[in-house]
């Protein structure tokens, strides 16, 4: 029966989501989203076309998970799900596996993705810059989520707090990443008064995964990482964690989270929703690979990701739409 409730809400809303406003988007209110979307409710998010000939019903769903370690791993963990998707939607669904941020947010943007996992940091940049409508994160069986960003070195090293880094490298991943980048960066300016390129010198990894074996085989002295990714990992036995050591741990941030292109059909967007909230996790390798998460649940951007867009603010990052 909850099942059923969950469909017969989800299509009712599907029907009432097209907002009644004029079809120019040249006059309509949208924040800091790019001009070619709309945000009359305030949700910080893009509003669905008014006009129903700029609805996309794809006859192949286009789904990526956030590229945060190598994407053949994660082709073999969403099997499972993506032929749930398949039963509820009705539709081919294929695993889009992107090899960065950049290559995910601009696939969205140009309408070629329709359903995705965005990191942290890429968040409010898919809000922003394509149309990226979050509706989901995974979380626990309490309701907890969530990561930390941690600094960590190599077990052995010297060094024993962030201020020990003043005059070293610290790895980065991306410029886009929370955890990666932007975090660390405010926090080590706001609490330990240091800059990047006056009191240590970033480098610039690529993926958390690098980062971290970067650490392991002595190629960075530390790196900002988020910790889920190095458990998973240590999970994995692709490292040694008695190999690695925390010199800082943040407080916890959303994880990735999951959504749909602005433009999709309400009734398949609808049932989209459907598919990450009936989705079994026992017995899944998506469980199998996150163990401490079974379910998803609904997000707000506009509440969720204050923190993220706060510390975007804070470092002065721009979200500049190409």
């Amino acid at each position: 029966m909850r099942a059923i409730n969950i469909v017969t809400a989800l299509l009712m809303a599907a029907v009432l989501i097209c907002p009644q406003t004029p079809a120019g988007a040249a006059d309509c209110p949208r924040g800091m989203l790019d001009k070619q979307y709309c945000d009359w409710n305030g949700d910080l998010v893009a509003d669905l076309p008014p006009d129903e000939k700029q609805w996309v019903n794809p006859g192949t769903i286009i789904f990526s998970y956030t590229p945060v370690e190598d994407p053949a791993v994660y082709a073999k963990v969403w099997d499972g799900f993506i032929k749930h998707m398949v039963n509820v939607t009705g539709k081919k669904v294929s695993f889009f596996p992107v090899q960065s941020n950049a290559a995910q947010l601009e696939a969205m943007r140009s309408g070629r993705l329709h359903v995705a996992g965005f990191n942290t940091g890429s968040n409010p940049i898919a809000v922003t810059c394509a149309g990226f409508v979050p509706f989901a994160m995974m979380a626990s069986a309490d309701g907890s989520f969530g990561y930390e960003m941690e600094i960590i070195v190599a077990a052995e090293s010297k060094f024993q707090s962030p201020t020990d880094l003043k005059g070293h490298t610290l790895a980065f991943t991306s410029k886009t990443s929370n955890s990666g980048f932007k975090a660390p960066s405010a926090l080590l300016q706001s609490e330990f008064g240091m800059e990047a390129e006056k009191d240590y010198k970033p480098a610039f990894s690529g993926k958390h995964d690098n980062s971290i074996l970067g650490v392991v085989n002595k190629d960075y002295e530390a790196a900002a990482i988020a910790n889920s990714v190095m458990k998973r990992m240590v999970e994995r036995k692709v490292v040694d964690a008695a190999k690695l050591r925390t010199i800082y741990k943040s407080q916890t941030f959303p994880t990735t989270g999951y959504g749909h292109a602005h433009n999709l059909h309400p009734v398949l967007a609808a049932k989209i929703k459907q598919a990450f909230f009936t989705f079994t996790w026992e017995g899944s390798d998506l469980k199998k690979e996150f163990k401490k998460e079974d379910r998803f649940i609904a997000i707000s951007h506009k509440h969720d990701w204050e923190i993220i867009r706060k510390i975007d603010q804070a470092t002065g990052v721009k979200y500049d739409c190409k």
